[in-house]
């Protein structure tokens, strides 16, 4: 047998002949580690959650609503409104290169009525690319296209809770619609929705129209509004890297068109998802750092579980290490022999705890969770943090205890009683 397969064979022995208190040791620290995974993961399920209900309202959208001017610009007074128009969707679209995509929107409550039901149903005048960037997927039928926008065809998409008040358990598509007394073809029905925010109410509740007939038909009633008004518009930057360039290349197309300064920020209303997404995500990464911590103070204790029972150890072998040193066997081998006991308990109950935390962790994801929350993810971050945590406190909590073992001489060790 060689010299550290008889090594390994007697550091199993000796944890063996104290299998409780190895044992309990080994639960302390089993469970800091999994207190660590559980941790982050909880904190990376948050976040993870947190996109995924922004993925629902819309894909890196930014939304736009007219403010009020906040300062003077040019022979222009403060306080003036800002009334978004059609025109200033155009002029992002020839305009705004960062902007792959941006549509108006026109919001009214109106009266829709079927053969079997009537309600009072908020309708929506868009431009098809609204579907697309505001994630609304289809359970029947097709969305509204460029040729229903071009040529206002009066053709509509209604949400699920508008389909069960018109219609009931009948299908929707090819029906007709009245929208204040004019006939709507339903082409599309929205599919469920589990949302948990939005800026003007559930898409289930919805009807989708084209804007251009939106305008012709259903204009803003407000006076001195004018032609072409708008509530608010959307658009999508051409690329994640490019969002706060877009935004400011936006702001200054809007800026010069209606008179105000680009940096006035209460002349526009902005819904910015991403920035959003960036101040929740520092709010969990804050909590996540906070747990961490607390739970590597509870790996910590464990270590000093660790190192108490290598004292003990020493302690109680004395003799044994006496006799040893007596026949031959050097300070490195004593040192190294406490070390890899020490080591053996740290990383045998690393991976309990390891696994009991993945096994948890499966079980949670299971469970029918909240929209805010996607269970307990483990990434390769966190396994490797709590790993390298972990053998951090195993060499701390075995080097002073072998270290003293190593250091006794064979006639002191010899008369220990």
């Amino acid at each position: 047998m060689s010299w550290w397969s008889e090594l390994l064979v007697q550091t199993w022995r000796n944890v063996w002949a104290h299998k409780l208190r190895s044992a309990l040791t080994m639960f302390g620290i089993a469970w800091g580690v999994a207190s660590i995974i559980f941790m982050m993961a909880i904190g990376d399920g948050f976040k993870v959650g947190y996109r995924q209900s922004l993925y629902v309202l819309g894909t890196d959208i930014v939304i736009v609503w007219g403010g009020r001017t906040s300062r003077q610009a040019g022979d222009q007074r403060a306080g003036r409104p800002v009334r978004l128009t059609y025109a200033d969707v155009e002029a992002i679209r020839r305009e705004c290169y960062l902007v792959k995509h941006v549509t108006p929107e026109l919001q009214r409550m109106l009266k829709a009525s079927s053969a079997h039901n009537a309600g009072l149903f908020s309708t929506h005048g868009i431009a098809p690319i609204y579907q697309q960037i505001r994630s609304m997927d289809l359970a029947a039928g097709r969305p509204l296209s460029e040729d229903d926008f071009d040529a206002a065809r009066c053709v509509c998409v209604v949400g699920e809770q508008v389909r069960k008040q018109l219609f009931a358990s009948r299908p929707a598509v090819g029906a007709e619609v009245r929208i204040r007394d004019i006939p709507f073809t339903v082409v599309g029905e929205l599919k469920k929705k589990d949302q948990n925010n939005s800026y003007n109410g559930q898409d289930g509740d919805k009807i989708l129209i084209p804007y251009s007939t939106m305008a012709r038909h259903f204009p803003d009633p407000r006076p001195f509004v004018g032609v072409g008004a708008i509530d608010n518009l959307i658009f999508m930057p051409r690329a994640a890297d490019d969002h706060d360039a877009a935004v400011r290349q936006v702001r200054a197309v809007l800026g010069r068109g209606h008179g105000f300064a680009v940096d006035d920020e209460g002349a526009l209303w902005v819904w910015d998802t991403v920035r959003s997404a960036r101040l929740v995500g520092g709010v969990f990464e804050s909590m996540q750092i906070f747990l961490a911590v607390v739970a590597v103070i509870t790996l910590g204790l464990g270590g000093l579980g660790v190192m108490n029972i290598m004292l003990v150890a020493v302690a109680e072998r004395t003799r044994e290490i006496g006799i040893k040193m007596a026949i031959g066997a050097t300070p490195g081998r004593i040192q190294t022999e406490f070390l890899l006991e020490a080591l053996l308990l740290t990383l045998g109950s690393g991976f309990v705890g390891v696994a009991f935390a993945f096994v948890i962790s499966d079980l949670v994801s299971r469970l029918p969770l909240p929209a805010m929350f996607a269970g307990l993810p483990i990434t390769r971050l966190t396994a490797g943090m709590a790993f390298g945590t972990l053998a951090g406190v195993g060499l701390l909590a075995a080097f002073y205890p072998a270290r003293r073992a190593s250091q006794l001489t064979p006639v002191e060790a010899l008369r220990y009683e």
